[in-house]
């Protein structure tokens, strides 16, 4: 049986091929969620093998549904692989099976029962930037020191963000060292692999002023504590009902336990089946509630911190986010839950309560590397009580020293608020007139050089980077950007000779402008 792949699942896995023909580092594969990473790390896996029969390949991944999941997909398209599953959540430890697929917990302290192995191919490997990274890290040194130092990592994700926002392939002590393949989630949406998300404007707004950060996220207990308020959740429920109406399957991000239980039971006087999931939940009790959300047999789930990376529920066509972050790739994983394709479904509506569109972005133009400027990490906010002066955390309801009771925060409703565009397309974009082009070096240190052009518009001034040092798909957009502007030359290999044919550049009359995060992106441009 051939497994039938996707053309970007094929490119997917020739770009790993031409990866390790001239690498030896750690790369990332990066499809959005919904694209079929299980089916792609099936292909490479059992080409792997078919191209060297004696390959041992191990699987990693956190959560036991994943583990079935992938192992599930190899099976389906090659039914005799000779594969087995290491997991104490699925009661299975068959170390010796040449294509093991494992959970992180079970088998982290088990390297030299493992022993020989040639690649390691890691999903969801965003997670690494959690609490189970020093799990990953001891156990892949000591898997790699019994294979002689050979061992090949490969990660697999959707979001190739640490939780603090950094890209999983830079800074210190990184694990991955290179992205080898990248599709863009708005081009899966343009190619139907993936279903439309829609924004709506929502009137209530959750109000997470004065809630601390720590480790590039908010503080959970802070968090929690200023958005679980019950006239708050009972105007944004208001709204998740009358635009739901609808919508069939509706799966609402909540600040914590209490909140996502809170949340559910508000849903529920509307005379809405829902149910709530949390780390807390048994696991039959779990099962039970996602089985009946996925058949469409219960109408709402609300969650806290469980559905947003591996729950696989096609049919999920309301998204609503109560959960406010600062980190990209929780934001873009809770997006994304709504992306799959399912029979009868023409898009997913997000109701975004939580302002993350307008703090990150569009989901197809988020920026990993993007930090906030001025916090202050792990900072703690304070209230003063206004009869003894004492000192509060911002969180509490009475003052610790006099008791005085503080007033309830003001709910805040903003007739204008969570018009943000989920993509890029949705957003309006701008024709400015150029009056001016200049062309100069830009240096980032450990990253090759690149052309920063400005545009002058007036007072306005926008700018580009062009990556003619670059490999890849951003050096091809560098070459496609010079013959535009030089069809008669050749693309230059260096910045300094693009500097020495400056003057033979066509400038262009404007240029089309639109939003992107903090910053402005240029999309198009206009010649004579």
């Amino acid at each position: 049986m051939t497994i039938t792949l996707r053309p970007y699942q094929r490119s997917a896995i020739d770009a790993l091929y031409e990866y390790f023909a001239g690498n030896t580092g750690n790369p990332l594969v990066v499809l959005p969620t919904g694209t079929g990473k299980s089916l792609c790390i099936a292909g490479f896996i059992r080409e792997a093998i078919t191209a060297y029969a004696d390959t041992r390949i191990l699987v990693l991944t956190h959560v036991k549904e994943l583990i079935q999941q992938n192992f599930m997909a190899l099976l389906r398209a090659w039914p005799e692989a000779p594969a087995g599953i290491y997991s104490a959540g699925l009661s299975r430890r068959d170390i010796r099976a040449q294509i093991l697929f494992a959970g992180i917990q079970s088998i982290h302290r088990h390297a030299l029962r493992v022993q020989r192995c040639d690649l390691v191919l890691i999903d969801e490997a965003h997670l690494l930037g959690r609490s189970d990274s020093g799990m990953y890290r001891a156990f892949l040194k000591e898997l790699n020191e019994v294979n002689a130092g050979l061992l090949k990592v490969v990660g697999f994700t959707a979001t190739p963000y640490r939780l603090d926002s950094g890209l999983l392939h830079e800074g210190k002590d990184r694990l991955f060292t290179d992205i080898a393949y990248d599709v863009p989630v708005l081009e899966m949406m343009q190619q139907g692999y993936l279903c439309p998300v829609v924004p709506k404007q929502t009137e209530t707004q959750l109000d997470v002023g004065g809630v601390g950060s720590r480790g590039g996220e908010f503080i959970a207990k802070d968090l929690e504590a200023a958005v679980d308020r019950d006239e708050v959740t009972a105007t944004a429920v208001a709204e998740i009902v009358e635009h739901g109406a609808g919508r069939g399957s509706w799966m609402v991000f909540c600040s914590g336990v209490a909140h996502a239980e809170h949340v559910r039971d508000a849903i529920r006087v509307h005379g809405i089946s829902c149910e709530t999931v949390t780390g807390d939940t048994p696991a039959p009790e779990r099962d039970r509630i996602l089985a009946a959300f996925k058949a469409g047999r219960l109408r709402c789930v609300t969650n806290a911190n469980v559905l947003t990376t591996g729950f696989d529920a096609p049919g999920t066509d309301l998204i609503a986010l109560l959960r406010p972050t600062k980190s990209v790739g929780l934001y873009v994983q809770m997006v994304g839950r709504g992306t799959r394709l399912a029979e009868g479904k023409d898009d997913c509506l997000v109701l975004d309560f939580a302002g993350n569109t307008a703090r990150h972005g569009p989901i197809d133009t988020v920026d990993g590397r993007m930090k906030e400027n001025g916090e202050e990490p792990g900072a703690a906010p304070i209230k003063v009580c206004p009869e003894c002066q004492t000192i509060n955390h911002a969180s509490v309801r009475h003052c610790v020293e006099c008791d005085y009771a503080f007033p309830p925060p003001e709910v805040k409703v903003a007739p204008n608020a969570a018009t943000n565009a989920l993509l890029s397309t949705q957003i309006q974009t701008t024709w400015f007139k150029v009056e001016g082009v200049s062309y100069a070096v830009h240096e980032k240190p450990g990253k090759p050089t690149s052309l920063r052009v400005t545009y002058e518009s007036g007072l306005a001034r926008h700018s580009e980077w062009v990556c003619l040092e670059h490999t890849g798909f951003p050096r091809e957009k560098a070459v496609a950007w010079w013959r535009r502007r030089a069809p008669h030359l050749p693309a230059p290999a260096t910045v300094r000779e693009a500097l020495e044919h400056q003057d033979a550049l066509r400038q262009p009359v404007a240029i089309q402008t639109r939003p992107s995060g903090q910053y402005t992106e240029i999309v198009n441009t206009r010649f004579l």
